[in-house]
């Protein structure tokens, strides 16, 4: 082969690479949709990609460049993705129209990651006969059965920060927080002592530090998995790729503990045995099969998304509060009220009464919500209400909660810390659809308590 036949070979391999990576770009383009200028083998995600800005705030930025529009078109890579951010679409989305958009997704890794089965990211026919299962653990009249063990572990807590604060020395709350709420998943959830104040080399702690700190390995193998999933799932199978060391833990603690409860006839009522009783009527999920990694999966996300959200929460919270005294001695006032009128006889009902702690932790999910963006994917064809915008079968579609909860059109001074955005009257004022710290709808988030 001459010198000819091989430039020519080279270029015909960069003119179908160049193809591949830029055939679908007219995508949006073609529905009237406007959107920022892509980049082959990127997409609109360059910066994401290597690490230069924060999802959410790369969504917000998006957000406010296209201030006017209604949707905003952009590709993942190759794959168009559009992002809605009129409030009554996204009403329709989330819940008028849920039966079209019930799939987040989001692809499940059997193979490399077996507890990625869990309720967040499960495909319609498997989330909605686990969700109907496990909703009755996060009742209200759960959660009154599990208030004295969350006092408990709050005396803990207590006892816990007035050891460091003797100590005069700098505080990590957020650390102090996941601390705290490991203790309450453990004792609420799973019924374990999991010991994370008490045990600075607790072995449950460790494993959610490990799973939720970023690192570059971590964040190599996502990459890894974004760009290449079914070769990602194929070295799993083959044992190239191994589980976490976190998958292994988990997996084995929740299939001992079941054991554990069932040799000894040990009945708590809590999650747990909701995935025994699952494990012994597997009925229940209809034609689906139950494996043991998709009951550990179940244990996995509570376990892991029970303390990292609500540990992030509260150090936002402390964060807010340090920093403006007047919300904090207003905050005060009310607990001393409390104490007043209860003494130590605290209830769940007591304390859903505090209406200003209320406003406060709605405000910290407004200005720092734990998740930035919904994900929805269309299951059938699906023409936008009111419009002429037609997307397919298949098409993903993302809801910009970060960029709606810091929009200065919506909640006026955005970065200002302001709890009283959430009386009723400033409630009453504002869409449904723009408060989205839970998401809403079928599929939003089953810890919500109403």
């Amino acid at each position: 082969m001459g010198p000819y036949e091989i430039l020519c070979g080279i270029v015909a391999v960069i003119l179908a690479v160049y193809y591949y990576f830029t055939k679908n770009f007219n995508f949006w383009k073609s529905r009237g949709i406007r959107g920022p200028k892509p980049i082959p083998g990127f997409g609109n995600f360059k910066d994401v990609m290597l690490s230069n800005i924060s999802m959410g705030d790369y969504m917000t930025k998006l957000y406010n460049t296209y201030k006017d529009e209604r949707m905003i078109g952009i590709f993942t890579r190759t794959t168009p993705v559009l992002i809605v951010k009129n409030p009554d679409l996204i009403k329709d989305i989330l819940i008028k129209d849920f039966t079209v958009f019930s799939h987040r997704g989001v692809p499940i890794f059997e193979n490399a990651e077996p507890l990625s089965q869990h309720l967040f990211l499960l495909e319609p026919k498997r989330w909605r006969p686990m969700r109907i299962n496990l909703s009755p653990v996060f009742t209200p009249g759960k959660i009154k059965d599990m208030f004295s063990l969350i006092l408990e572990c709050a005396d803990h807590f207590v006892q816990y920060m007035e050891n460091i604060a003797s100590k005069n020395e700098p505080v990590e709350c957020c650390e102090m927080a996941a601390k705290y709420m490991t203790d309450v998943i453990g004792s609420c959830v799973f019924g374990i002592e999991m010991n994370a104040l008490s045990n600075e080399d607790s072995e449950f702690r460790r494993m959610g530090r490990k799973e939720s700190t970023p690192t570059w390995k971590n964040i190599l193998r996502i990459r890894f998995r974004q760009m290449f999933p079914w070769f990602y799932d194929t070295l799993a199978y083959a044992h190239i790729i191994p589980q976490t060391e976190v998958t292994k833990f988990i997996t084995r603690v929740v299939m001992e503990t079941m054991d554990h409860r069932e040799t000894n006839k040990i009945t708590r009522n809590d999650f747990i045995d909701m995935l025994r009783e699952l494990k012994k009527h597997p009925e229940k999920l209809g034609d689906i099969e139950l494996t043991d990694t998709l009951l550990a999966s179940q244990a996995f996300q509570f376990f892991l998304t029970g303390f990292e959200t609500s540990s992030l929460a509260m150090s936002n919270a402390m964060y807010e509060l340090a920093l403006n005294q007047k919300i904090q001695d207003k905050l005060r006032e009310e607990v001393d009220e409390l104490y007043v009128k209860c003494g130590q006889d605290f209830t769940y009902d007591n304390i859903n009464k505090m209406d200003y702690l209320d406003k406060i932790f709605k405000e910290t999910l407004r200005k720092y919500p734990i998740v930035t963006f919904l994900l929805r994917q269309a299951i059938t064809n699906y023409t936008f209400n009111g419009t002429t915008v037609s997307i397919p079968k298949g098409q993903k579609v993302w809801i910009p909660i970060y960029g709606m909860h810091r929009d200065p059109d919506i909640y006026p001074k955005p970065d200002v810390f302001d709890p009283e955005r959430f009386n009723e009257e400033a409630v009453q004022s504002r869409h449904s659809m723009v408060y989205q710290p839970f998401g809403d709808g079928p599929r939003n988030c089953i810890g919500i308590i109403k």
